[in-house]
C-alpha cells in the first residue's frame, strides 16, 4: 500500500466515521460505504493509483434499508462521480463522496428506480420456477445489437448467451429491462445472469455482474469477461431449467455460452485464443 492511500484511507474514515473505507478479505479490494445510503461499493486500487483511477468493482451489498434499485442507481453515479472528479495524480476518493452526495441531492426525493443489477431475485432452482417479471419497456437512445449464441443443451436444460456493445452503465442496465421487457421467452426464463465491463472518462473502469438466483454465476461470468479481455460490452445468459440439477457442470455451461456470443461478435483476441489452446 503505498503511502498516498494509506494517507487517504486514513482522511476518509476521520472525516466519515471508522468503517466508511476499510479493506475486503480480497486483497486489494477495499469496501466503500458512502455516508447516508444503503449499500456499499467494491473498489480495487491499482498499485500506481493515483496515476490511474481506482477500479470499481462492484456493488458489495444493498443494506437492509434500502429499496430496490438503489443499489445500482448509487452505484451507477458512484461511477459517474469517479469519472468527474478523477485527475492522474491526485487522490480522489474524498471528492468521488461529495460529488456522489450531490448527483444524489440533485435527483431529489422523487428519483426514478433503475434495475438492480446487483441483487439476487428468489428463485427455486429445484422447481424451476421464472425470473423476475420485467413489464415496462424502457427508452432507448439507439437499438441494443445482441450476438447470440448457439443454444448450449444438457438434460433438458437450455442456455443461451447474448452479447451487445455499451458506451455506459446506464446504458448496460437499459439493454437488460428492454430485452427483459420485450422478449417473454427471456423473461420467462429460469435465470438471466449478466455482467458487464464498461471503460469510463479518465481511465475509469466499470463491472459489474448479477446471478438472478444462479449463485456464483455472476462473478464467474464475470470473471470470463476479464480473461478474455472483453471491455464495453454487456452479455446476459439465460437458462430455461430442465427439471434435473446440473451441480457444479452448470457454471462450465453458462460460461460455455457465453464465450461462444463473444467469439461470435469478434471480441476473442489471437491471445485469448492462444492462452485456451495452452491449457
Amino acid at each position: 500500500m503505498s503511502d498516498e492511500l494509506r494517507d487517504e484511507i486514513e482522511a476518509i474514515n476521520s472525516i466519515y466515521g471508522e468503517g466508511c473505507l476499510e479493506t475486503s478479505d480480497d486483497a486489494g479490494t477495499y469496501i466503500l460505504k458512502p455516508p447516508g445510503e444503503s449499500s456499499s461499493i467494491r473498489i480495487e486500487f491499482p498499485q500506481d493509483y493515483p496515476s490511474v483511477p481506482p477500479v470499481v468493482v462492484g456493488t458489495n451489498s444493498t443494506g437492509q434499508s434500502g429499496k430496490k434499485g438503489d443499489a445500482a442507481r448509487e452505484l451507477a453515479l458512484f461511477c459517474q462521480a469517479l469519472g468527474n472528479v478523477f485527475e492522474p495524480g491526485s487522490v480522489c476518493l474524498f471528492d468521488a463522496i461529495e460529488e456522489l452526495t450531490r448527483l444524489l441531492q440533485d435527483q431529489g426525493p422523487d428519483r426514478q428506480e433503475s434495475t438492480d443489477l446487483g441483487s439476487d431475485r428468489p428463485v427455486d432452482n429445484s422447481n424451476g420456477s421464472t425470473s423476475e417479471t420485467h413489464t415496462e419497456d424502457p427508452k432507448l437512445t439507439r437499438e441494443p445489437s445482441w450476438v447470440l449464441s448457439d443454444p448450449v443443451v444438457e438434460l433438458k436444460s437450455i442456455f443461451v448467451a447474448r452479447c451487445a456493445a455499451v458506451s455506459s452503465t446506464t446504458e448496460a442496465e437499459t439493454f437488460l429491462q428492454h430485452l427483459l421487457a420485450s422478449d417473454r421467452k427471456v423473461r420467462a426464463a429460469t435465470h438471466n445472469i449478466t455482467a458487464w465491463r464498461i471503460r469510463g472518462p479518465n481511465n475509469t473502469a466499470f463491472q459489474d455482474c448479477n446471478d438472478d438466483g444462479e449463485t456464483a454465476a455472476g462473478g464467474r461470468l464475470l470473471h470470463l469477461m476479464q480473461l478474455m479481455g472483453v471491455w464495453d460490452h454487456i452479455v446476459v445468459v439465460t437458462r430455461w431449467y430442465g427439471g434435473v440439477k446440473l451441480g457444479p457442470r452448470r457454471f462450465a455451461l453458462i460460461n460455455q455460452a457465453a464465450r461462444d456470443s463473444f467469439v461470435k461478435a469478434g471480441l476473442l483476441t489471437d491471445s485469448t485464443s492462444s492462452v485456451k489452446k495452452k491449457k
